[in-house]
């Protein structure tokens, strides 16, 4: 018996979900966000003296970009609810929408990254608050973990503004259809 030759074809079917783009999970967010702490814990337990001291505003570009998300998902909001998506004057292009929404993941991205990795630098330094090092630390690991959250959230924010209004909620794609 002899293998086949080049590569089998894949079966198609008009169900097939594999490869479609759906919204954001927050339970992939929180395992990266809980992956990256872990690692970063470990790092600190055996890197932390070669660190240099973490200044307060090391998270503040966390929050710029955060502000400028919540800001991108207000107008593209509006656009879209008045139906304003179109290559014309005073429209959204639909790119523009399609951009808005890669931006949302892979921020919503960093940010449980940024999350993750600021939570478990601070869980290192609370188990070592007798050492003054690790006391000045804590303002900035605190700092950069709520601007990891918080750029998760607008990233999901964004996201959501970005979808059509006839976009069916996932609860709904699982209902059959209604008789007419």
């Amino acid at each position: 018996m002899t293998a086949p030759e080049g590569p089998t074809p894949r079966p198609s079917s008009s169900g097939d979900d594999e490869n479609k783009l759906g919204p954001t999970r927050l339970r992939d967010l929180l395992a990266i966000a809980v992956v990256t702490g872990l690692l970063l814990w470990v790092v600190a337990r055996y890197y932390y003296g070669l660190l240099p001291s973490l200044p307060w505003l090391a998270g503040s570009t966390l929050y710029l970009l955060a502000a400028l998300e919540v800001v991108i998902g207000f107008l593209v909001r509006a656009r879209v609810a008045s139906g304003k998506v179109g290559p014309g004057k005073g429209q959204v292009h639909p790119i523009n929408v399609a951009r808005s929404v890669a931006l949302a993941k892979a921020s919503s991205i960093l940010g449980a990254i940024a999350l993750g990795g600021w939570v478990g630098l601070l869980i290192f330094l609370l188990t070592r608050l007798h050492i003054d090092v690790a006391v000045a630390d804590v303002p900035a690991t605190i700092v950069g973990a709520v601007g990891g959250l918080v750029l998760a959230a607008a990233a999901l924010w964004l996201e959501h503004c970005c979808r059509a209004p006839d976009d069916p909620t996932p609860d709904a794609a699982e209902a059959p259809p209604h008789p007419v």
